[in-house]
């Protein structure tokens, strides 16, 4: 009993790549053994092969089965050492899903794929920036870094989670910024002092633009006198939170209904929305894809972030036009692939 003991002890310590070396070989030399026994029984290696499976899986068919007293003996070895062996394979699998769900909850495993949005920083705006993309795109991946425990959206599987300091070299490579197609750094609301918060933020977007200088980042700050720190690293958006949340409390003060409209533009989840829409090569001015998109059911609203193209209309259209319509998403649909639906 002692000598067993020690013998499972020693089977738990092993690597899974030896562990996976020694049941093949194992698979393999019973297999010879059965059909050098009894080659009459088997007729051939592979039905050697085949029982060998079936008995240290326990389903024992009956199909084969030992004539022989030594046959049986092998049998026997089988039993005690290879359904023995094959469940110590199943636990070990079994643990090793386990240790990746862990690892997975705390933040440890490397990002492997492309195309995704890297979130910087976890608080209630990051949470909704998620709902919201998933809301555009459910297939699209995400990926959170942030220093807290453990996973904060653990049943959503398309978001990832990174531990760790967001400026971190070694951190971002970790969240795939090189093969990430955005990043949103929202403010870490941890840090009390405004200007520190900033300061932290600009850290981390040096970092992306020094390793992944294609991605195009979002940012949020606290601080509108310190964009201009921050247009040295190439941050292509900027969010000025508190503003933002003032200006919008003032026109719900002033303006009834209209915070309800921001709302809708903002959000893809709540009536028409803003989408990009490609330029119909039959226009020639903004009066033609003016017109052209409002047959669509679409309103044309800028080039870019040019808001006063109406005041323009005669003006041609640039090769490089970038226009943006307000339209549900089915409209937005069909401009996009090309389907004319006049609605005069």
């Amino acid at each position: 009993m002692p000598i067993l003991l020690r013998l499972t002890r020693s089977m738990l310590r092993i690597s899974k790549k030896h562990l996976g070396i020694l049941i093949v070989s194992f698979v393999l030399v019973s297999a010879s053994l059965a059909y050098w026994l009894e080659p009459t029984t088997f007729g051939n290696w592979f039905n050697a092969f085949y029982w060998v499976l079936t008995t240290m899986a326990t389903v024992g068919y009956g199909d084969y089965f030992a004539h022989t007293a030594i046959g049986k003996g092998f049998t026997i070895f089988l039993y005690i050492f290879g359904i023995g062996l094959l469940s110590l394979v199943i636990g070990k699998v079994i643990d090793g899903f386990g240790a990746v769900h862990r690892q997975r909850r705390a933040g440890e495993l490397t990002f492997r794929g492309k195309d995704h949005i890297v979130i910087i920083h976890w608080n209630r705006k990051a949470q909704a920036a998620i709902e919201e993309v998933a809301a555009y795109r459910a297939d699209l991946p995400i990926v959170l870094i942030d220093e807290i425990g453990q996973h904060p959206l653990e049943s959503w599987p398309n978001v990832h989670f990174v531990k760790g300091d967001p400026s971190d070299e070694e951190v971002l490579l970790k969240a795939g910024i090189t093969s990430a197609q955005a990043a949103i750094v929202f403010a870490d609301l941890r840090i009390d002092e405004t200007a520190l918060a900033d300061g932290k933020t600009l850290l981390i977007v040096s970092s992306i633009e020094r390793i992944a200088s294609h991605v195009h980042t979002t940012v949020e700050i606290l601080l509108e006198k310190n964009i201009q720190n921050f247009r040295h690293v190439q941050v292509n958006e900027f969010i000025l939170s508190h503003d933002a949340i003032s200006r919008l409390a003032v026109r719900a003060a002033l303006q009834e209904g209209n915070p309800e409209v921001l709302q809708q533009l903002i959000s893809r989840q709540h009536g028409d929305d803003l989408y990009e829409v490609p330029a119909d090569p039959a226009w020639s001015t903004y009066a033609d894809a003016f017109q052209g998109l409002l047959q669509q059911g679409a309103t044309l609203l800028s080039d870019r972030g040019d808001l006063g193209i109406n005041r323009r209309l005669g003006e041609r259209i640039p090769a490089d036009a970038r226009l943006y319509v307000v339209a549900d998403e089915a409209t937005y649909r069909r401009i996009k692939d090309g389907r004319r639906i006049s609605l005069t």
